[in-house]
C-alpha cells in the first residue's frame, strides 16, 4: 500500500509542477509491475487541445513506450478524479485500476469537477445535454463496413 502512496503523490507533485509551468492541477502516471511506464500533465492551456488530459497524455506515452495499445495489467494513479473521457479511454485501453488523491467534490469550488459530464452521460441518449443521432448510412457500392475491416485484417 505504500508503493501506491508513493505513486499518488507523484502525480500530485506533477500536478503541482504543472500549475508553476502555468497549466492546470492535473498528472497522472502510469504503472505496470511496480515500475512507472509513462506520465503525463494536463496540457490543455499549452496546446489548445480539449484532450489534452494527464491520464490521456500518459496513456499515449505508456502506449509508445510498450509498443501496444492494450495497456492489461497497467495501473493509472492520478492528481485529480478522471473525466468520463479518461475513464472511458483508460477502459478502452485495458487499465485495471485507477487511484487518485482529489475528488469531484474538492474540485467543485474551483470548478474543476467533471460531475455534471457523469450526470449527463448516466441518462438516455434522448435526455443529454449533446444531440445524438443514429443515421444508418451505407454506401450501396461498398461491402458492410465492418465486415470489410475484418475481411482484410
Amino acid at each position: 500500500m505504500q508503493q501506491n502512496t508513493d505513486f499518488l503523490r507523484q502525480a500530485v507533485e506533477l500536478a503541482y509542477q504543472n500549475c508553476e509551468q502555468g497549466g492546470r492541477p492535473f498528472g497522472a502516471i502510469l504503472v505496470k509491475d511496480g515500475q512507472v511506464i509513462a506520465s503525463g500533465v494536463n496540457e490543455i492551456l499549452k496546446s489548445n487541445d480539449p484532450t489534452a488530459h494527464a491520464e490521456l497524455l500518459a496513456i499515449r506515452a505508456a502506449s509508445q513506450q510498450l509498443g501496444t495499445a492494450n495497456l492489461d495489467g497497467c495501473v493509472v494513479f492520478a492528481s485529480g478524479q478522471p473525466c468520463p473521457m479518461c475513464m472511458a479511454a483508460m477502459r478502452m485501453a485495458g487499465i485495471t485500476s485507477v487511484t487518485y488523491a482529489h475528488s469531484n467534490e474538492d474540485a467543485e469550488a474551483y470548478g474543476l469537477s467533471t460531475a455534471a459530464i457523469y450526470a449527463d452521460l448516466a441518462k438516455p441518449f434522448a435526455e443529454q445535454s449533446m444531440i445524438i443521432r443514429y443515421m444508418p448510412v451505407r454506401i450501396e457500392t461498398k461491402p458492410d463496413l465492418y465486415r470489410y475491416w475484418k475481411s482484410i485484417t
